[in-house]
């Protein structure tokens, strides 16, 4: 409860005051400033960013801004009893409502009988809703016109957090402002003035922690702040902050990544059980090898300038040495083990184990760049000289193969001889009739999905000359002719699947089979079990039955459906 108490009398003693002295947001501060200038103040403004930016405390300076008889510059004086009214937010004329506890349509009704009433000492009423999004669909209904029409002598602010669940609408009565998330940098020196107008010495790595861990939120940086000034002594350093927050050093970090680097398991096991006895949270111990290993991925790309998250200014040396014996595919792939492992901790109850086998996997990770480059040889068949994979190795039993004599010279390195670069050619299929199924099979399987769905259709082919295909669809998909019909490229790549299998230019035809006629026997015409002549030209599924059973079929029976 103390710290509680503290944290509000802190946040409001240094609550900005005027457009200056708010941090990380000048863009907004000089729009509004110059829309005052101008008198081109809108009726509604929508502040949208993270929590703790600022969204709130700079409608209070506009609305002291627009009230203030004595500003400068578009500035408050902040001493006049106006100014000091809405700072505290005890005026009468600038109300703040919580949407999230006044989210009703009878509140926004409420809201409205109360637009019109003149102000009682101010020039400007302003309305403060905060968390707007917050608000009812019926709410919202309420509040359009009123926002669309409001007195001249009315304003409003909507501050939230989730734009896109604040109705389209209301966004379009209103001006936008988004706030940005505030610079580590400048959350720090921020945090060093407030250290010396409060007389306590802290020191520059301990700022520099609580700025990071505030994740952009000036806010959130001085709650902690000030749990950290009534938690340590005359004095704070930065291990006093890992230890109120549950947190582990830089050089704990650089330790556990150097261990998963170098797969030493025992060690690394080790420093994890060490942290844990000393109060560090697992949570919180993944999420910093998560930023510490994003500013890894960072530093191998080469991007000098980006801000570091996971370790302070005074180890960027020392990763940055680390970051080189990483490559790109493998940080991905840790961030990724890391980020799952996270997901997982706030449902199991043993997140210890769970953190444990994150860093094992971590450990045994190859190096990704290299099996991806030797996954791509194996396609392509280019293997240096002494690293053909082990299937294209002679076996002493098998028979002897073909080699040149520098292939056959044994070596130390090399007890067995290895064939340089064999690649056996592709096997072909003769472009003929009895072969025209295999042809048929392979191209099905080889071909991508986009021409597959189409080619799945067909109900036949036909060799027709020594180079031609014809390939048919039944009448029911003329669509899929239609689709190779009208892209001329997709005939291309399957002519050109086509010739690598068959090793010959094969053109292809596409036809409809014709409709299946009516004159067929009715069904129900016909006695049960009687023998009736087949067609012909054999429907589809006879033909498909006589090629899975290898059989002809020699007469076919009707089989008559019982009519109530």
């Amino acid at each position: 409860m103390e710290t509680t108490a503290s944290y509000t009398v802190l946040a409001r003693r240094y609550r900005p005051q005027t457009f200056d002295d708010v941090v990380g947001q000048q863009h907004v501060a000089q729009a509004l400033r110059n829309a005052i200038r101008a008198d081109r103040v809108a009726h509604a403004y929508l502040f949208t960013g993270a929590r703790g930016v600022g969204k709130t405390s700079m409608a209070r300076i506009l609305a002291k801004a627009l009230n203030c008889k004595q500003a400068v510059d578009g500035n408050p004086c902040n001493t006049c009893e106006i100014c000091q009214a809405i700072s505290t937010g005890g005026d009468v004329d600038v109300m703040e409502i919580d949407g999230a506890s006044n989210r009703g349509i009878d509140d926004i009704r409420a809201l409205r009988a109360n637009v019109g009433i003149r102000s009682m000492r101010t020039r400007v009423k302003m309305y403060i809703i905060d968390e707007v999004h917050m608000l009812t669909k019926e709410a919202f209904n309420a509040l359009l016109k009123t926002l669309e029409e409001p007195p001249p002598n009315v304003k409003f602010v909507f501050c939230t957090t989730e734009p896109q669940k604040v109705p389209d609408t209301i966004l379009s009565r209103c001006q936008r402002f988004d706030f940005s998330s505030i610079e580590t940098q400048k959350i720090a020196e921020r945090l060093a003035e407030i250290a010396v107008q409060e007389g306590i010495e802290v020191a520059s790595d301990a700022i520099d922690l609580v700025a990071r861990r505030a994740g952009g939120s000036m806010r959130d940086s001085q709650s902690l702040f000030d749990q950290l000034l009534a938690f340590g002594g005359s004095r704070i350093e930065a291990r006093d902050v890992n230890q109120l927050l549950g947190t582990a050093d830089d050089e704990r970090l650089l330790k556990i990544v150097r261990f998963a680097r170098q797969r030493q398991t025992a060690e690394l096991l080790q420093e994890i059980d060490l942290a844990h006895h000393e109060g560090v949270q697992l949570g919180n111990l993944v999420d910093q090898l998560v930023n510490c290993y994003r500013d890894l991925l960072v530093l191998r790309c080469g991007a000098q300038s980006v801000e570091l998250i996971g370790i302070g200014p005074a180890n960027r040396q020392a990763l940055q040495a680390l970051s080189q014996e990483f490559n790109l595919p493998t940080l991905s792939a840790i961030m990724q083990i890391l980020s799952e492992t996270k997901s997982k901790l706030a449902w199991v109850s043993h997140g210890r184990a769970l953190v444990d086998l994150a860093l094992i996997r971590i450990s045994q990770l190859e190096n990704l760049e290299e099996i991806s480059q030797l996954i791509t040889d194996l396609k392509s068949g280019n293997f240096p000289v002494g690293t053909a994979p082990s299937h294209a190795r002679v076996n002493p039993a098998s028979p002897p193969l073909a080699l040149s004599a520098s292939a056959q010279k044994k070596t130390p390195e090399s007890p067995l001889p290895v064939v340089p670069e064999v690649v056996s050619p592709p096997s072909r299929i003769d472009f003929e009739e009895s072969r025209k199924e295999s042809i048929w099979t392979q191209l099905i399987d080889s071909i991508d999905d986009t021409i597959k769905v189409h080619l799945k259709k067909v109900s036949r082919t036909a060799i027709i000359a020594p180079n031609r295909l014809d390939i048919f669809f039944p009448a029911t998909y003329a669509f899929s002719k239609s689709c190779f019909e009208d892209k001329p490229e997709l005939v291309r790549r399957v002519e050109a699947r086509l010739r690598e299998l068959t090793g010959i230019t094969v053109q292809i035809r596409f036809h409809l089979d014709p409709p299946k006629g009516s004159s067929d026997t009715k069904t129900e015409d016909v006695p049960r079990g009687s023998t009736v002549a087949l067609p012909q030209q054999k429907p589809d599924f006879v033909a498909s039955a006589e090629g899975i059973f290898s059989a002809t079929v020699s007469r076919a029976e009707r089989i008559r459906r019982n009519v109530e």
